[in-house]
């Protein structure tokens, strides 16, 4: 076999000396006997139960008799050999061999003397049937950069600095508190300015995206899956490196530096997490010991005919341990403060994109897949007894009952859903000439009906714009000017909703063309005043959203919301109120989904005395008409939408005014 290229081992700052050793070794002594397992940890596997097994499992650099090396651990209970092979060894099978444990639990191991952090390697395996295989690691930390496919020996060691954050995470991190999380693809947010085919390294991409999301106001990042994989078109979806961050960018210390400088400036960090398929890739987790290791055997479990990829065998006990384990690693090791779950709703149901014969019931004859069931209980029991002040949130499309609710009632225990009815409602709304809105309003208040029956989060994620979808601005009817009043209008409806807000990046500005995951955002948009406008819009909605109470303290309760009136289609005027802990602290929304403005508009108030306008999508400075309330609006006792004080309001076309009562 060739020599392939190692890394090399003394560019990382971290290295320390013993662990660079590379000296050329021979096969591996007999005498060596170590083992990071314990009879425990078998158990627990073996259970479906352990949920750290990335400190036990992979490679491993430790001091064995005064000799530093790396333990290699790999399960492949169907191979009948195993070796770690790499440059060290000439890439030949036969030098270091493991030895499979005693307990039957399918686990390989050994120690290899005098390599260490960076050096690159594989597993040979050979199955039972004489198949041979070459394997990266799946606990590996780190990668070769694709279209290499080595793993690397690598820690995640890091001196952290975000204290503060840890400490205090509960305050930013909880239900009860404002949530506005900007999507990002790390490949494509910004590219080298002088050469857009360079990518940005971590701490580039650190240098510029820190900043930029603390002015904009988002609380939130949530990066779409970081973790190795090695189809830059999956956009990431697609993993073979399930312990590892993408080494496109630089080492997994440089991304934790990354998230430790959002945490400096009280940034939030959610990870895209797919336990739902892999890809058949040669060197990852696809028939892995030359069986059906990870992926179930029945193609009617274990294969995906969306995405031709390969779904975990979620009855398995030692894939359960592999996944919980995987969970809680990033949020351990990486200080990642939740995780987004992809695809939810494809592991729920056996027969989703099935057709009649192509699924099998459950026992009960049903069609939900009581493993994943039973699995997102245990996720979710475990993430949030080890991290309390973590989020899980589910990508989930259907009417599936419970998914935010306690496992202890039944439910599945995930903190947050996202409302995919809501975005699809509302798009489809919002995409109708104003003219003809007038005979589907409830494509708007219906989500009120449903709104407090899941902890919901509104998403217009990366989703709503690739494949001819068009981006949110293209979506809105008429010219320039009302496209933009449009999605100005749809943003005030968005962050006054009921739920915690997702916004994917360009968004924000109005990117005019679709997502291109291989290259930059527009930003030489921004250039431009409808762009800016937009952007300044958003700033000022994410300041509005975090400093009202009413928008966010009660945002999965009924109580924290009330419709004031619904029924002036002809107008196209839609008004409700958000409503904090503090009765008080309270706030009215006016929508006029029409192009036409209203001029002392009566709106009935909960409240009387003087209400003041907070906020108006029409603002001149958000490339709007100018058409504002400046002055107080004092209430009159005159009865009006069943209130017994009322005031008049200048509504702007296509616009949206915020009200607060003057709490005096």
């Amino acid at each position: 076999m060739a020599k392939r290229t190692t890394k090399n081992q003394s560019t990382s700052p971290e290295a320390t000396p013993e662990t660079q050793v590379t000296v050329q070794t021979s096969a591996q002594p007999e005498n060596w006997s170590y083992s990071r397992l314990t009879d425990f940890d078998i158990y627990l596997f073996r259970a479906g139960k352990h949920t750290r097994l990335y400190e036990k499992l992979g490679s491993h650099v430790v001091e064995v008799n005064g000799v530093v090396g790396t333990y290699f651990a790999v399960w492949a209970p169907a191979a009948r050999y195993v070796s770690v092979i790499g440059n060290f060894n000439g890439w030949n099978k036969g030098n270091h061999p493991l030895k499979v444990r005693w307990d039957s639990s399918g686990i390989w191991e050994g120690f290899v003397p005098h390599i260490g952090r960076g050096e690159i390697y594989k597993y040979a395996i050979t199955h039972e049937s004489g198949r041979e295989l070459e394997k990266g690691d799946p606990f590996a930390l780190w990668w070769e950069t694709p279209p290499q496919t080595a793993s690397i020996v690598w820690d995640t060691w890091y001196e952290w600095k975000d204290d503060y954050w840890m400490r205090n995470r509960g305050k930013f991190n909880a239900l009860n508190k404002p949530m506005s999380v900007y999507e990002v693809h790390l490949n494509s947010w910004r590219r080298d300015p002088s050469n857009p085919e360079r990518q940005l390294s971590y701490g580039e991409i650190a240098d510029a995206l820190v900043p930029y999301v603390k002015e904009m106001g988002f609380t939130h990042i949530e990066f779409m899956p970081v973790m190795e994989h090695p189809y830059d078109p999956s956009w990431g979806y697609q993993i073979t490196g399930y312990f590892a961050p993408t080494s496109r960018f630089g080492t997994p210390q440089d991304f934790m530096k990354l998230i430790e400088r959002l945490h400096e400036e009280n940034i939030g960090v959610y990870l895209d997490w797919v336990p739902s398929h892999f890809p058949g890739d040669a060197h990852g987790l696809y028939e892995f010991d030359g069986s059906h290791v990870y992926e179930h055997p029945d193609v009617r479990k274990g294969y995906h005919p969306d995405w031709k990829s390969y779904i975990f065998n979620y009855g398995r006990n030692e894939v359960r341990a592999f996944l919980l384990s995987n969970a809680l690693f990033w949020l351990d090791r990486f200080h990642a403060d939740g995780l987004r779950v992809d695809a939810v709703a494809s592991m729920l149901y056996l027969d989703y994109s099935r057709n009649h014969g192509e699924w099998e019931p459950n026992v009960f004859g049903g069609r939900e897949n009581l493993e994943v069931i039973s699995l997102f209980q245990e996720l979710n029991e475990a993430v949030y007894k080890e991290f309390p002040d973590a989020q899980t949130i589910a990508e989930e499309s259907t009417a599936f009952p419970g998914v935010t609710r306690p496992t202890y009632t039944g439910g599945l225990g995930f903190g947050m859903k996202w409302m995919m009815g809501w975005m699809n409602d509302t798009l489809r709304y919002f995409q109708r000439d104003p003219y003809y809105r007038r005979w589907h309003q409830d494509e708007l208040t219906f989500s009120a009906v449903y709104a407090f029956s899941e902890n919901f989060m509104l998403p217009f994620s990366h989703d709503e714009v690739v494949y001819g979808k068009k981006s949110l601005v293209s979506k809105m009817p008429g010219d320039e000017w009302q496209r933009f009043a449009n999605l100005r209008l749809l943003y005030t409806y968005m962050f006054t909703h009921p739920g915690t807000k997702l916004l994917f990046m360009g968004s924000e500005f109005g990117q005019t063309s679709e997502w291109k995951f291989e290259g930059s955002l527009d930003w030489h948009l921004l250039e431009h005043a409808p762009h800016q406008g937009m952007q300044d819009c958003m700033k000022a909605l994410n300041k509005l959203y975090r400093s009202e109470p009413a928008l966010y303290e009660l945002s999965f309760v009924q109580e924290g919301f009330e419709w004031i009136d619904t029924l002036d289609r002809e107008n196209g005027i839609l008004i409700y109120a958000r409503k904090g802990t503090r009765i008080k602290e309270q706030v009215i929304i006016i929508l006029n989904v029409t192009p036409v403005p209203q001029t002392d508009y009566r709106v009935g108030v909960p409240l009387e005395g003087t209400w003041v306008e907070v906020f108006n999508s029409d603002d001149k400075a958000f490339y709007g008409s100018g058409l504002l309330n400046e002055k107080p609006l004092e209430s009159e006792p005159k009865t009006w939408h069943g209130r017994a004080a009322s005031v008049q309001v200048t509504i702007p076309p296509l616009g949206a005014v915020v009200l607060k009562y003057q709490n005096t």
